[in-house]
């Protein structure tokens, strides 16, 4: 089994044309660990999304390889993406993506009725549990807290037991509280299940609960910091402004 859960070898990513050109990644090469907590940082328009976006098989590199849970998925067609992110991977998103008609319980199963799966309710009830949601169950997304709804959210990318998770910026539209209570649950997949989780984050506090911080600058990761504290992580993005 391989010991890096996820490799990106080269990778870059253009958008736009002629002089609207614009790099989000140049030839970015980095490998990360199974069971470990990574989050990405950097100045707006650094690259955070579109390299967590590509580790993730939700876009495309122009060029370099992607590799997640063992597998090469630079060349993985759509179908063969899409049950990738089912059966290895799961996505947190700031925005939550819950169906507003549909109840915490529905939304949790919803990816596994999709794929035509019979979710355990057992290991549904636990997830639900887990996040602090026991007795909401019924309850849909507009009677929920923004924090119920990304601890939801996290059931939901949770339930198929993915190897790697990732977050974009999964505490951005929370109040502080709520927002712990996310990287909570974020730490214990790592330090608890094994998983790999790679957040995305702009806020110091948030990245302090990683193990280590990808810095990036103009599309590149610059620089690698080792369980920094939040006011190290602070000062190091306080200089790049």
């Amino acid at each position: 089994m391989d010991e890096h859960a996820v490799v990106l070898e080269d990778v870059s990513r253009t958008y736009g044309r002629g002089a609207a050109k614009v790099a989000a990644l140049r030839q970015v090469s980095v490998t990360l660990p199974r069971g470990g907590f990574t989050a990405v940082m950097g100045p707006s328009g650094s690259g955070k999304s579109t390299l967590l976006q590509c580790a993730a098989g939700l876009e495309r590199p122009d060029s370099g390889t992607v590799r997640v849970a063992g597998q090469d998925i630079t060349g993985l067609g759509e179908r063969e993406l899409a049950v990738l992110r089912r059966d290895r991977v799961g996505v947190i998103f700031q925005a939550f993506n819950l169906v507003p008609s549909l109840t915490a319980w529905q939304n949790v199963v919803l990816p596994s009725r999709l794929a035509r799966r019979r979710p355990d309710p057992s290991r549904v009830r636990e997830l639900l549990a887990r996040v602090g949601l026991a007795g909401r169950e019924r309850h849909r997304p507009a009677q929920l807290s923004g924090g119920q709804q990304q601890r939801v959210a996290i059931a939901r990318a949770l339930l198929g037991r993915p190897q790697v998770l990732f977050a974009d910026e999964p505490t951005g539209a929370l109040d502080r509280a709520s927002g712990h209570e996310v990287l909570t649950l974020l730490r214990e997949a790592a330090d608890d299940f094994g998983q790999t989780v790679v957040m995305v984050t702009h806020d110091p506090q948030a990245a302090a609960r990683a193990d280590r911080v990808l810095m990036l600058s103009d599309g590149r990761i610059v620089e690698v910091l080792e369980r920094p504290s939040a006011e190290r992580i602070g000062a190091w993005l306080g200089e790049r402004r």
